[in-house]
């Protein structure tokens, strides 16, 4: 998702250091004109904005924080936008050292998939400082259709579990439901197509009623990933002592998915999952 939005940023005339583990994604965007760093230190010194995509709490504690992180290498005035999928409390956390370090620090989860984010498609939950949000939202137009302010420290992160909950749920109820049309007789593409046209349609479950009808389980978001996100979500639930016991079963479905090795297929694998336990032969 990150080298698709950095192409955006670069395609609307700004100059845009890279910097990734991957060499393949580097040089993808320097083919755009992009200028490769060799280090998050390098991508940073010299930044108006710093943008960072990664995977987790432990990554954004490493390119956040340490000595050749984001912050210890900003220059004065420098705004650090970090659009992952983590953790209100390490969220904060780094929110404490960027204040430390008069560093404006934006949080800015993505609502999305690597395919909406190469359509420019994806959209942006923000919290933060409005000063800095006001200066760098002209920058995420580029690359995604909506923007939504909800806050001056965790909202943003909190608002992605929510909406991430909400996914993972429906995923498993998507399951269940074809499942049950599947086993009582029911055209698959004719059951897909109902759906896509009934009262419950949305742009998620049109998008994985196409991907579905050809049963293309290619990751939009790993399984693996994704208990990830399940996990963060009812570590949130336990802060703020809510109970969440459909999030949780889903959450353990997910890890039998892994466990019959679907672990780097879609999340939307969980239908082979529904199926094999309903004595159907998958594909």
């Amino acid at each position: 998702m990150g080298v698709a939005m950095a192409g955006f940023i670069l395609k609307a005339g700004y100059a845009v250091k890279v910097y990734s583990r991957s060499a393949e994604s580097r040089q993808k965007l320097v083919a755009l004109g992009a200028t490769e760093a060799l280090s998050v230190a390098q991508c940073t010194q010299g930044s108006d904005i710093v943008f960072s995509c990664i995977s987790d709490d432990a990554a954004l504690r490493e390119v956040a924080l340490g000595g050749g992180g984001v912050l210890a290498n900003a220059k004065p005035g420098a705004i650090f936008a970090e659009t992952s999928t983590v953790s209100p409390e390490v969220s904060a956390e780094v929110a404490r050292a960027a204040q430390q370090r008069g560093v404006p620090y934006l949080r800015l989860p993505i609502s999305g998939n690597a395919a909406s984010a190469i359509k420019g498609e994806v959209t942006v939950m923000v919290s933060g400082p409005q000063d800095a949000w006001a200066a760098v939202k002209p920058v995420t137009e580029t690359f995604s259709k909506g923007q939504i302010y909800l806050g001056t420290a965790e909202e943003a992160r909190v608002m992605k579990l929510v909406a991430n909950s909400m996914v993972v749920t429906m995923a498993q109820g998507m399951a269940e439901a074809l499942t049950l049309g599947r086993k009582a007789g029911l055209d698959w593409n004719t059951m897909l197509d109902t759906l896509g046209q009934s009262t419950i349609s949305s742009p998620w479950l049109r998008a994985k009623v196409g991907l579905m009808k050809v049963r293309d389980f290619s990751p939009t978001m790993t399984s693996r990933l994704i208990m990830k996100d399940i996990d963060l979500i009812l570590s949130a639930a336990k802060h703020n002592e809510v109970p969440m016991p459909l999030t949780s079963a889903t959450r353990q479905l997910v890890q039998a998915l892994v466990g019959e090795g679907y672990a780097e297929e879609d999340y939307m694998a969980l239908i082979k999952l529904a199926e094999k336990q309903s004595g159907i032969e998958s594909s």
